[in-house]
């Protein structure tokens, strides 16, 4: 979701159609954009294999996400069959009504760009990166992709009321945690794109953890500049249906 005046915006836009898409033109990636992929993939593999939930992994593993970058026509091919998504290509951060309508139809914006080697931890605008390994392999799971697909609906509606589900959109499919079997774990995509996050959501001693509820959450201020303070956790994704039908006056 969009804060920036499109001209400060680091993708190229004057290409793109009139829902903001662009071609991916997997031949364009060059042997550096292949090997910082593999590097950030080899990092957040090995922490997701330790603090991801299983649905995630799932993901992972059904949608073939390896050491090169991933050919968006290709994954379709074996998302679309699963849950009914696609990916999409855009240019970079994307308005967001036109957001919230590619969700609503069953399809994920990822940024065509790949940040640099100087960038590996710390990116102002989301890449390919951060888009297509933080969000995409959940979107294989029937619940989650039902969810994301709902929120899109709330956020075509929303109005005035934008800055609400933009909260929650922070605190679940960006910086959410859930309780499992196997303990806490993470499957927010803010979370799982990044080393530092990742091991300050689960193990950090000053973080604020808290039972999930809609309203609460709704609430919340939040900062995108720096580690979270405050992680909602989920007792199981069916929670998030009652979260995106959630009103608050």
């Amino acid at each position: 979701m969009n804060t920036h005046p499109f001209e400060t915006l680091r993708g190229d836009y004057t290409a793109m159609t009139a829902e903001w898409t662009v071609a991916q033109q997997i031949d364009r990636y060059s042997e550096e954009d292949q090997a910082v992929w593999r590097l950030l993939v080899e990092r957040q593999t090995a922490l997701a294999r330790r603090h991801a939930c299983r649905e995630f992994l799932d993901g992972l593993a059904t949608l073939g996400i390896g050491d090169t970058i991933p050919d968006f026509d290709s994954v379709n091919g074996r998302l679309e069959p699963l849950t009914g998504w696609r990916v999409v290509g855009v240019p970079g951060l994307i308005p967001d009504a036109v957001f919230y309508d590619h969700l609503a139809h069953r399809r994920f914006p990822v940024t065509v760009w790949i940040r640099t080697r100087a960038e590996l931890d710390y990116l102002v605008e989301p890449d390919l990166f951060h888009d297509f390994f933080g969000h995409v392999p959940l979107l294989s799971n029937p619940v989650f992709a039902d969810y994301m697909q709902l929120y899109g609906k709330r956020g075509v509606e929303a109005g005035a009321s934008i800055d609400l589900l933009a909260r929650l959109y922070w605190y679940t499919v960006e910086f959410g945690l859930i309780r499992t079997a196997d303990g806490l774990k993470a499957y927010g995509a803010g979370i799982l794109s990044s080393a530092a996050e990742v091991r300050h959501a689960i193990e950090g001693k000053s973080v604020e953890r808290l039972p999930f509820e809609a309203s609460t959450v709704m609430r919340r201020p939040y900062e995108i500049d720096k580690l979270q303070n405050t992680y909602f956790v989920l007792d199981d994704f069916h929670q998030l249906f009652e979260a995106a039908e959630t009103r608050l006056a």
